[in-house]
């Protein structure tokens, strides 16, 4: 393994000053209570993001792929608006004044997240336009529609008659037609018409629905890979006298709305699911938070459609480029394989098929982990379905976050109910986005004869729990998964995650009274293993670092290791600062959020911060700390987690921390995940103290190491490979001081 001193790193790049304040000027003991010690929450997504939107320059992806990053940047901002920012509008719009840990009132993060967006939404543009340059040199051209061949316009004349015509909704705007309702994510041409016959003005509206295809693919030679394709804006601006006949086009230019998307539940709502149902109603009407405008349309239409929604001018932006980028994933549907990543296939855990698919017996040899998405979900499947089938199996318990449209796991409950089990259902409908959904399989379990309950009002039930009791000898055993990552076998293709599985019975004992606490709000006494949040899992986090500050102040090894996605809670934040003070080695591999500020003297300067960004979003959160021994070490306290260390996590939330016991497992991710996590050089970043990064580089004559590609190619974690301990020394973790 190359020494620290090896590695590079390049500049994020961007067109901006950096958004966060500079850090930091004040002495280390004004900083220790200064509001500036934090970073703010908004703007570092903001970066999170920013890193998201490079990967789309990344040589080393796929040109496809390259659009896929670029079209996730630009959906993660529609979602940032329609959360966070529609959040900040509102304290402003009721006049709170409360400042964020870091010092700023609403009005002053609206106005730097303003700010940033700008330059960030620019450089989406420009990212798209040298994106379509690189795919015309591949043989995909997006056309405009003056670019049309007369063949080609002969054949988009029927294809619109035939596919878009029925579905596009002419209107006019005036006073016997009000201007209408735009739905959040609206996408609308607006227009400026006038009457052949006496040259009267009128402005129009033709509404695009949102389940029609945004990518026309015009006409190729068969077999040919080539591919000219126009989009829907552009093909309807051809044939705009269809839609208005006798009326000539004087201005146009599309538009597009997001509106606040936030939910907010009333905690004496008696029937959770239809105030979810009506609310969910009400969220389609949200207030708009940002109007987007083509900047090529007249200036006296954009004041028109402005006027029409109610917006002021700092909800409004102009975009010199496409709007909605994200729908630029549809591209992907293309064939054009040879301008994506190979396909990969998920390796299928060794030991439960040294048994022959048997599950629980392959669990009760001893505790198993799976590491998606380089092993398959489908052994969570298999769990479930074994349970589902098995006539020894009395009970099943299960919290359901998120899953797929159509989802085994919900088929697997259902089965087991209608076969006679006990089956219990925790659907938590607060699931962001996923609300109508969840409310939906509900009603399917329900009909199976399911215990549906939906958990706590003022709590979201995030942990993701799996308990099956078994009648074994006369005996009932239980089996449990504790996983990091949502029961959705699609996600589970592309975010790591863990599965463990355990037939532990002090684990079970404690899982089965985190159940009992969801459904019969029953304060779990004398948890034996797990911690749980709300109640006694900030405690043990708390705990440890206050144990490795100890160690650190004895001269005895002491190291902290935290993978999660978001470090936001400004009392662990806290912690780890003092933690640093006193010696102890922090290092930190967060993917989104961190509003730490590491690596500042006399505060930070033995923190260190990495983020992965790459072909798989980096979702498991692992927590371990070294007792006195330092880390990697065998003694060393090792956890897994659904939980982020974010207030909403720490007290809001239902969330389970897991303790991984077992000396193979306890291997596998704390020598293994964890120390391939800080040996990546290819899709790595350094936070710097003042929120943005630094992608890392492998310097000339160091190893090149990718983490996503090593545990697709390497079959370690089935608990027969090599340890990367044996092969990368603890200055790994360090070289990043010199970067």
């Amino acid at each position: 393994m190359a020494d620290r001193s090896q590695a590079t790193v390049v500049k994020e790049e961007t067109a901006a000053e950096p958004i966060a304040p500079e850090a930091c000027s004040l002495p280390s003991s004004d900083l220790l209570t200064s509001p500036e010690r934090f970073i703010n929450r908004e703007l570092s997504w903001l970066h999170f993001n920013r890193r998201v939107l490079e990967e789309a320059a990344n040589e080393a992806h796929p040109l496809l792929e390259r659009v896929r990053f670029l079209s996730i940047s630009a959906n993660n901002l529609d979602e940032f608006f329609m959360v966070r920012v529609a959040g900040l509008r509102g304290q402003l719009k009721v006049g709170i004044t409360i400042k964020s840990p870091d010092g700023l009132t609403p009005a002053e993060q609206l106005a730097r997240i303003t700010e940033a967006v700008t330059v960030l939404a620019s450089d989406q543009q420009k990212r798209w336009r040298e994106l379509r340059q690189m795919l015309v040199g591949e043989g995909i051209v997006l056309v405009d529609g003056p670019e049309v061949t007369k063949k080609e316009r002969v054949w988009l004349e029927d294809y619109f008659l035939r596919q878009m015509f029925p579905l596009l909704t002419p209107l006019a705007i005036d006073p016997a037609h009000p201007f209408p309702f735009i739905p959040n994510l609206g996408f609308t041409i607006a227009l400026q018409l006038a009457r052949v016959s006496d040259g009267k003005a009128m402005n129009a509206l033709i509404r695009v629905p949102n389940k029609i295809e945004r990518f026309v693919r015009l006409p190729s030679a068969e077999g040919s890979s080539a591919a000219r394709v126009i989009t829907l804006e552009q093909a309807t601006g051809l044939f705009i006298g269809r839609l208005f006949p006798g009326y000539t086009v004087k201005g146009q230019g599309a538009f597009r709305v997001i509106r606040d998307s936030e939910i907010e539940i009333e905690e004496e709502a008696e029937d959770l699911v239809r105030e979810f149902e009506t609310v969910l109603k009400r969220r389609r009407r949200g207030t708009v938070i940002r109007l987007e405008l083509e900047a090529l349309m007249p200036a006296e239409l954009r004041k028109f459609v402005q006027r029409a929604l109610g917006c002021a001018d700092d909800e409004v932006f102009l975009v010199d480029g496409v709007l909605a980028l994200n729908e630029l994933s549809q591209i992907m549907s293309l064939d054009r394989p040879d301008l994506e990543f190979v396909p990969y296939n998920p390796r299928y855990p060794e030991r439960i098929r040294d048994h022959g698919g048997d599950c629980f017996a392959a669990i009760r040899q001893k505790d198993l982990i799976v590491h998606h998405p380089y092993e398959s979900f489908d052994v969570v499947v298999q769990f479930l379905y074994q349970a589902a089938r098995d006539p020894n199996v009395v009970a099943i318990k299960q919290t359901l976050y998120r899953t797929s449209s159509d989802s085994p796991i919900v088929k697997a409950l259902a089965e087991a109910a209608e076969a006679g089990k006990s089956v219990t259902a925790l659907v938590e409908l607060k699931a962001r986005f996923d609300e109508e959904a969840n409310i939906r399989w509900s009603r399917d379990l329900e009909r199976a004869g399911v215990q549906v309950v939906y958990g706590f009002i003022e709590l979201k039930t995030h942990a993701k729990l799996s308990m099956v009791v078994r009648r074994e000898g006369g005996a009932l055993t239980s089996y449990v998964h504790v996983g990091t990552g949502n029961y959705h076998p699609v996600t589970a293709r592309i975010y790591t995650d863990l599965s463990f599985f355990t037939s532990d019975p002090l684990i079970a004992s404690d899982v089965a009274k985190v159940f009992n606490y969801i459904t019969g709000y029953a304060e779990p006494a004398e948890l034996q293993r797990i911690a749980v949040s709300p109640l006694t899992l900030r405690d043990r986090i708390r705990e440890h670092i206050e144990q490795e500050i100890a160690h650190a102040k004895a001269g005895r090894p002491a190291a902290i290791w935290m993978k999660d996605n978001s470090v936001v809670d400004a009392e662990i934040i806290d912690m780890l600062y003092e933690a640093s003070r006193a010696g102890v080695a922090v290092d930190l591999v967060v993917r989104g959020i961190c509003c730490l500020r590491p690596g500042l003297p006399g505060l930070s300067e033995n923190i260190r911060v990495k983020s992965i960004i790459g072909r798989f979003l980096e979702h498991s959160r692992i927590y371990c700390f070294g007792l006195g021994h330092g880390l990697p070490h065998a003694k060393a306290a090792v956890y897994i987690s659904s939980a982020d260390m974010m207030p909403r996590n720490l007290d809001r939330r239902v969330e389970v921390l897991c303790p991984i016991l077992n000396p193979t497992v306890h291997e596998q991710v704390l020598d293994q995940i964890m120390v391939a996590n800080f040996k990546d050089n290819e899709q790595s970043w350094k936070l710097l103290p003042d929120g943005t990064s630094n992608r890392i580089k492998a310097a000339e004559g160091e190893e090149h190491f990718n983490a996503h590609k090593y545990f697709m190619t390497n079959p370690s974690l089935s608990g027969r490979g090599k340890s990367l301990k044996e092969s990368s020394p603890r200055s790994l973790i360090r070289r990043l001081d010199r970067a």
